[in-house]
């Protein structure tokens, strides 16, 4: 049987964890360091199935609803957000919380809340029913409504001089709304939005070194989980520039027929998942045959979001509802 040839692996850089992303994860860890546990965490705290059954061993209890946590337990809000409500049944029941909502999250809902005091429509760019879409409709006090499409602004039900504003999911790129903010420019006369320096810059950057992978390989592995919106992304814009791309969440995931005619292998990873799986595919690559492995020139990412104060103070446990704004 002939030895497979030697398969060339170009790593997407940046590629896997935002310092959203660092910054959640390292509150539930310091968390259990500090209060013992359990601690318990509403929603995934990012979308990464191994990152979760991490905190799992370390104590995190995982729950989809406040009542599943007992008095006076820590609490942690994921980084994704959470409505007002949340915070407020949080607040009546006397929990001690820790909000690991990603800052640039936050910076959004509170774009929402500016835009909807100065008497503005409210439209949000994202996806429905993901977690940090649910949480900023939750977040701002007055009608948010939500368009996936250049579709659903043609059907919006609004005089064309109606005072509009726009806030964009984090998970999606400059790239994801252009077509939607430029057909909600087209439709209104008065329309007010972020500065596009704002939008994610994580997401971006994984895209933009995912575009520059497609021109140098032969397939493209996306290391990330089903339901992290911005893994699907990057297998999408793969997919879309006619590169064969696969979403996988480790290298047990690999499927070899994918690989027989490739030469160059590019993979890259979601913002929450850590590079140990992108380690795991390559080692999972290294059993079909011999790889050579390098990393693209790409954006250097060097931004570091501070922690909640109760964790970097001696404190004895947060008080109840003290967020991070």
């Amino acid at each position: 049987m002939p030895q497979k040839a030697e398969i060339k692996i170009l790593l997407a850089q940046p590629r896997g964890f935002c310092a959203g992303v660092v910054r959640a994860i390292e509150i539930v860890e310091r968390a259990l360091e500090k209060y013992g546990p359990p601690v318990y965490v509403r929603h995934e705290i990012v979308h990464n199935k191994y990152v979760v059954e991490s905190l799992k061993a370390k104590g995190a209890v995982f729950v989809e609803d406040l009542h599943e946590v007992p008095a006076n337990a820590i609490t942690v809000f994921s980084a994704h957000g959470v409505a007002k409500s949340v915070e407020e049944e949080a607040a009546s029941r006397g929990l001690p919380v820790l909000n690991a909502t990603c800052p640039l999250v936050t910076k959004v809902h509170n774009q929402g809340k500016r835009y909807v005091s100065k008497g503005r429509k409210l439209v949000l760019i994202g996806h429905e029913g993901h977690p940090e879409v649910v949480g900023t409709m939750g977040q701002v006090p007055g009608p948010v409504i939500l368009v996936q499409s250049v579709e659903d602004v043609a059907e919006l039900d609004l005089p064309n001089d109606e005072p509009m504003a726009y806030i964009t999911q984090t998970t999606l790129s400059v790239d994801d709304t252009r077509d939607i903010i430029a057909a909600l420019e087209d439709r209104f006369s008065d329309l007010e939005g972020p500065d596009t320096r704002d939008i994610c810059y994580a997401t971006q950057n994984r895209q933009s070194s995912v575009r520059d992978l497609s021109k140098l390989v032969d397939v493209i592995l996306v290391v990330g989980a089903t339901n992290s919106s911005n893994s699907n992304r990057l297998r999408e814009i793969g997919t879309e520039v006619g590169v064969p791309s696969y979403l996988i969440a480790d290298g047990s995931q690999l499927n070899p027929e994918w690989l027989k005619d490739a030469k160059t292998v590019g993979i890259t990873a979601g913002a929450s998942a850590p590079e140990v799986l992108v380690d795991d595919v390559i080692d999972a690559l290294r059993r079909i045959g011999p790889v050579t492995v390098s990393v693209l020139p790409g954006r250097e990412e060097n931004i570091e979001f501070r922690l909640p104060a109760e964790l970097t103070q001696r404190q004895p446990r947060p008080s109840p509802v003290m967020q991070e704004r």
